[in-house]
């Protein structure tokens, strides 16, 4: 029998503004579910069923109003929340309880959706993989063993367990993708200066962005749109303009022309080593979107000096971090490593990787250019296990994080829109994915050929957990 989690997105809020359910329903099945799967699956750091409770109730005696209206969600913990412990994965701030509630937060209250709590994500969002000093690691649902990647771990976790219908995210260097594509749900990072509170227009090389996660291509549309909308933008942009991504996620899309490449830009510097079932998520994405009636071609694509900048760039971020060297003793090493190497930077160094990220943009913008969509491996590697990012070993750390994720971060640099959707599934029964990856500004075209695959693959069996 389908229980509420069965339902996508969209149906669960049709029912609400239906009246077939209510908000408080909804919400108490969610925290239900929660309450007795997640001790298992770490994609929670803190619940607030009573604010979540009282929010739904509140809704109940109200009309129907906003695009969320009733849904549940949860904030990632790098987002404050008035009053609700927000740790940014560190014991540094344990304590910490914020005044106010930053834009990622209120404008998903604004559209009607109700907050569950907090979803679990590494210190200060810095790697692929969601293992902390202060909470449980969060954990692949197909296979506990696992980690759920990151930084935008619990989020995806909690998608993919049937624990919340879909969740807002961040993505720096592949932050929403890389724990999608692990757990086997849909993430979208948007372009640079589409979300209007979280840009990247304000960080080192332009890369942190906001976007979602949820189950399917369409739920993850209308997040988006939600999103985009809840602001205006109140500068320039590069991708101007905004929905509808629901719409797109429905619409035919018209024909378009496809390159296929599992060339990443970090081949050169790292043993970068593709997983035969990553291999073949590529070919099965690649006859279907053929027969399908797509131009599709392989090229190549030789990327230069990549590593050496990105990695500069993501040190020159860390050392932006206001840690005395008190703190620093106390921070994961990795964090600590990022943070001095970051400091012993030059100014003439950084203002010279930042104008080769500006290079790298404009080179990869023209190298995608004859293309409306590029295909991509989402991940090179399986999940992993818990554990096997070195903990201390921080260089090495890095370079575990880059192998298994290769195809993540260029997309950030170069500021485009990238969406993953699991498309096969491993000999284990394990969903794999694939990235497609767009023009500036080129969501809409990417999200329709997303949900095409998804059509023509069928929607993916889902974890055991999902009927617990």
């Amino acid at each position: 029998m389908a229980e509420l989690h069965d339902l996508t997105a969209i149906e669960q809020l049709a029912a609400l503004r239906a009246r077939e359910i209510s908000p408080v329903e909804l919400t108490r099945h969610y925290l239900d579910r929660i309450s007795r799967l997640d001790d298992g699956i770490g994609a929670f750091v803190e619940v607030t069923a009573d604010a979540a409770l009282a929010r739904a109730a509140a809704l109940d005696d109200a009309a129907p109003a906003g695009a969320l209206w009733g849904l549940p969600f949860a904030d990632k913990d790098l987002v404050p929340r008035a009053g609700v412990p927000t740790r940014f994965g560190s014991r540094l701030h344990q304590d910490f309880v914020p005044e106010a509630t930053a834009d990622q937060a209120a404008v998903l209250d604004e559209a009607g959706g109700i907050s569950l709590g907090k979803t679990n994500t590494p210190e200060f969002g810095l790697t692929g993989y969601t293992e902390t000093q202060i909470a449980p690691p969060a954990r692949d649902p197909w296979n506990p063993v696992n980690g759920a990647g990151g930084s935008s771990g619990g989020a995806a976790a909690a998608v993919a367990a049937g624990l919340l219908p879909l969740a807002p995210a961040s993505d720096g260097g592949g932050s929403i993708r890389i724990p999608a594509a692990t757990v086997g749900v849909v993430g979208i990072k948007p372009s640079r200066g589409r979300v209007p509170f979280a840009s990247g227009l304000d960080s080192p090389g332009g890369l942190p962005v906001a976007g979602p996660i949820a189950r399917t291509v369409s739920d993850a549309a209308l997040l988006l749109d939600v999103q985009v909308n809840g602001r205006a933008y109140s500068y320039a942009t590069t991708a101007a303009g905004s929905g509808a991504f629901t719409d797109a996620a429905t619409a035919v899309p018209a024909s378009a022309r496809i390159g296929v490449t599992t060339v990443s830009p970090w081949d050169d510097a790292e043993d970068i080593r593709l997983d035969p079932e990553a291999s073949r998520a590529v070919d099965v994405a690649t006859a279907l979107l053929a027969d399908a009636g797509h131009g599709v071609d392989r090229f190549e694509w030789r990327p230069r000096g990549y590593a050496e900048m990105f990695t500069t760039i993501w040190r020159t971020s860390a050392a932006r971090m206001q840690l005395t060297d008190a703190q620093l003793e106390l921070v994961e090493p990795i964090t600590a490593w990022l943070v001095r190497e970051g400091r012993a930077l030059t100014g003439a160094q950084v203002l010279d990787v930042l104008a080769a990220a500006t290079v790298f943009e404009r080179e990869t913008i023209t190298a995608f250019a004859p293309f409306d969509a590029v295909l991509t491996p989402a991940l090179a590697l399986p999940p992993q296990p818990i554990g096997w990012f070195h903990p201390t070993d921080a260089p090495e750390n890095f370079s575990q994080q880059v192998r298994y994720a290769p195809y993540s971060s260029f997309v950030n640099v170069a500021g485009l829109p990238a969406i993953v959707v699991p498309v096969t599934l491993s000999a284990s029964g394990h969903p794999v994915s694939v990235q497609l990856i767009g023009r500036p500004g080129g969501e809409g075209r990417i999200i329709a050929l997303a949900a095409e695959l998804e059509r023509r693959v069928g929607l993916l069996p889902k974890p055991d957990v999902w009927r617990a």
